[in-house]
């Protein structure tokens, strides 16, 4: 009687087999390389409120976790932070050990004062480049200030590479003055420079908290709005206009407040952001109204974007 042992096995039968485990093999590969293409790039932009603030019931110590649960939950690729000092970004990565930074403080170029630090999953990207700049006439002066601003302003920016798909792109990160009109719009008209003048073609993400709503002269400038009039010559020359990522998806949302005032408010302006080329295919855009308890992690709403990069 025939042995039906693989022993037995013909050697076409064998080799056939074995052509056939390594086509599957190759499939699961380029099925999960798909998947990884699919799944794209998830960005948020986060005020976490600073840690230092006489807020009451809402000061950092009591909200904390919460702030934690949400970088947690999203588990993004990328987190911008606003209103973030030392102190606040070494508690986030200790909670949530999978991300490393970059970013100094505004003051000293160190580490005192605000971050408008970028937060990256260090086991999905790979930093190749990063820097920061003052939101001034003298950009590359530490602590410098112009344009009616009473406080320094910063940004922070990266350029990253996928692991993955070996795609790159870069973060820019912001937090634009909360009064001086001026001080907005020259920021952004900056802001639009660096990014033109990037030493690499590469897509482009800008992340902030801008402190103006949607009509705002310094986020139409950002959006490449040139249908305005009364605004000075040098708003009306973007050389990179972006688009809002919320609003390719969501053109007719109402309820878009990012400003929450510790309520929960959703009916003022959305001041927070998720700008990307317009080339992106954006896949996912969100404010991100999570609360417990009645409780918000930040009088800020975080907003989030997975995007599929373009290059």
């Amino acid at each position: 009687m025939a042995s039906h042992s693989i022993f037995s096995l013909s050697r076409r039968s064998v080799f056939a087999i074995l052509l056939g485990v390594g086509v599957l093999a190759v499939a699961n590969v380029a099925s999960a390389a798909a998947d990884d293409q699919a799944a794209g790039l998830s960005v948020m932009s986060f005020n976490i409120r600073y840690g230092t603030a006489n807020d009451g019931e809402n000061r950092w110590e009591a909200r904390h976790e919460l702030v934690y649960e949400v970088i947690r939950k999203y588990d993004c690729d990328i987190v911008g932070l606003q209103e973030a000092l030392r102190f606040q970004i070494d508690q986030i990565r200790a909670a949530v050990p999978a991300y490393g930074e970059i970013g100094v403080g505004r003051d000293d170029g160190k580490t005192k004062g605000e971050y408008s630090g970028i937060l990256y999953r260090q086991d999905r990207l790979e930093v190749t480049d990063s820097g920061t700049f003052w939101l001034s006439d003298t950009p590359e002066v530490v602590g410098s200030t112009s344009w009616g601003n009473t406080i320094t302003r910063i940004c922070t920016w990266g350029r990253f590479v996928q692991k993955g798909s070996g795609k790159s792109f870069y973060v820019f990160n912001v937090h634009l003055d909360h009064r001086s009109q001026p001080s907005r719009e020259k920021s952004v008209v900056l802001i639009a420079q660096r990014i033109r003048d990037r030493k690499h073609a590469d897509p482009v993400v800008l992340t902030g908290d801008f402190n103006a709503s949607e009509m705002n002269p310094a986020i139409r400038y950002v959006k490449g709005d040139l249908e305005r009039e009364g605004v000075a010559d040098d708003l009306k020359k973007n050389p990179v206009p972006l688009v809002d990522t919320f609003r390719v998806l969501h053109p007719g949302a109402t309820e878009v407040g990012t400003f929450n005032s510790w309520r929960g408010e959703r009916s003022g302006g959305k001041i927070d952001y998720v700008f990307a080329l317009p080339d992106a295919d954006i896949l996912e855009a969100k404010i991100l109204f999570d609360m417990k308890d009645g409780r918000c992690p930040s009088d800020h709403f975080p907003v989030m974007a997975r995007l599929s990069l373009a290059k």
